[in-house]
């Protein structure tokens, strides 16, 4: 049986080719344009170096409410022998910056602009008295301490200059990015197009829920868990679940949505006497193997040929049925593989805890165990190892890794794992 690695590296270059024809496309950057159309901005990737329009900040600023001051006219300031200075008319966010007269103070806002001539801010609680006078009067201000030339004074350009890379290519935009590509005055940025899934969840037994259900039938938990898993590694899905086991029905659903980058099934592929994925894409030329892993053993993937005569190919990524099967393959294969796709980070971060607690673990799989980091940092599983156990999955936050030939964990013990709550 192939390792975790290898399945992964196998799934990672059938997509390859996929980048290159996926393309980009604008999206506008704005509060109305994310707020009128969240799906289109959700988990979008970068697909070039963006160059910073502008720096930021733009200009130097007041990081506190205070005095704007020459440094040099409080350098002998003292709690015995304190500078008292006339105060200047006040700096407000969004005012003209005007200009700091020498030998006196200027009342300023946190995000006002500095005056020129001012090249240090005294918190406001510093001053005597701590507060700013009336607008209307004429008045003095003391200090009783020193300040250092640029104490409190944010920089232009400090965080980043115009012409510098302002997130790199492959970065995914969350509310962070979106929100300093607008803090340039970007409007619009380019992104990879999404990779178009095809999703069939296949089984004889399966029904939408809110049915009612016949002996022996089930709900139909995958097509939904997949959608989701898939649109959070940023993907358009289209959801067909095939409910029969007939190769020609499963045909018949692939032909009639084969307009699509990937096609993605669930179920089917085991080695059991109706095993429709096999039966009906095994011919076509996909491959099915195992891989030295629990839960998720048996797999799939593949070409086959789609379109007029065959004139495109279409990658087949086969997961199996039991639903956390799915799951943790779909984490262990078909996220990083997507992701690398559009040129993003294509692995979850490793870190590593002790276990609370002994457990058990096949000496010949890869084991991945559903768990939560307790609050004093250990790894504490969730139900068993069974793969149809997909309640203790949706209670757990932790992929935990137990490698090939450990078969005992003892509490305490270092492992490794993933985190799957974001």
């Amino acid at each position: 049986m192939r390792t975790i690695d290898d399945h992964r590296a196998e799934i990672t270059a059938l997509l390859a080719p996929l980048r290159a024809s996926l393309g980009t496309e604008s999206l506008p950057v704005s509060g109305e344009s994310l707020a009128a159309d969240p799906a289109r901005c959700l988990r979008r990737v970068l697909a070039h170096d963006l160059v910073s329009p502008s720096s930021l900040p733009a200009f130097d600023n007041s990081q506190m409410d205070g005095y704007a001051v020459r440094a040099a006219d409080l350098a002998a300031a003292t709690a015995d022998s304190p500078v008292s200075l006339p105060v200047a008319s006040r700096v407000a966010a969004g005012d003209v910056f005007g200009t700091h007269t020498p030998g006196t103070a200027t009342p300023i806002m946190t995000g006002a602009g500095l005056p020129d001539g001012a090249d240090a801010v005294v918190q406001i609680e510093k001053a005597v008295p701590p507060v700013f006078p009336d607008t209307s009067s004429s008045s003095r201000v003391a200090f009783v301490e020193p300040v250092a030339a640029g104490t409190f004074v944010r920089s232009a350009g400090s965080d980043v200059r115009e012409g510098e890379v302002l997130l790199a290519a492959g970065t995914v935009l969350g509310p962070a990015q979106f929100g300093v590509v607008a803090g340039t005055g970007a409007v619009q940025v380019e992104v990879r197009r999404r990779i178009r899934v095809l999703l069939v969840s296949t089984g004889h037994e399966i029904r939408d829920a809110g049915t009612v259900l016949a002996p022996g039938q089930i709900f139909d938990a995958n097509t939904v868990s997949l959608t989701a898993a898939l649109l959070g590694a940023g993907c358009e899905v289209v959801a067909r679940p095939c409910r029969s086991d007939d190769a020609d029905d499963l045909l018949d659903v692939i032909w009639n949505e084969a307009d699509v980058d990937l096609l993605v099934t669930v179920g089917g592929v085991s080695a059991g006497a109706r095993e429709v994925v096999r039966d009906a894409l095994g011919p076509l030329g996909v491959e099915f193997m195992k891989v030295a892993m629990q839960p998720g053993g048996p797999q799939g993937f593949g070409r086959i040929e789609v379109g007029v005569e065959g004139a495109a190919t279409l990658p087949v990524v086969c997961l199996p049925g039991n639903p956390v099967s799915a799951l943790v393959s779909f984490e262990a294969f078909l996220r990083p593989a997507l992701l690398e796709t559009l040129g993003a980070e294509p692995l979850r971060e490793t870190r590593r805890a002790p276990s609370a607690e002994a457990f058990d673990s096949p000496p010949n799989h890869h084991q991945l165990r559903r768990g939560v980091l307790d609050p004093d940092g250990r790894l504490r599983l969730r139900g068993g190892p069974s793969s149809h156990l997909l309640h203790s999955y949706a209670e757990s936050t932790v992929l935990v890794h137990v490698p090939v030939g450990i078969t005992r964990v003892a509490e305490g013990d270092e492992l490794d794992f993933w985190r799957i709550d974001g």
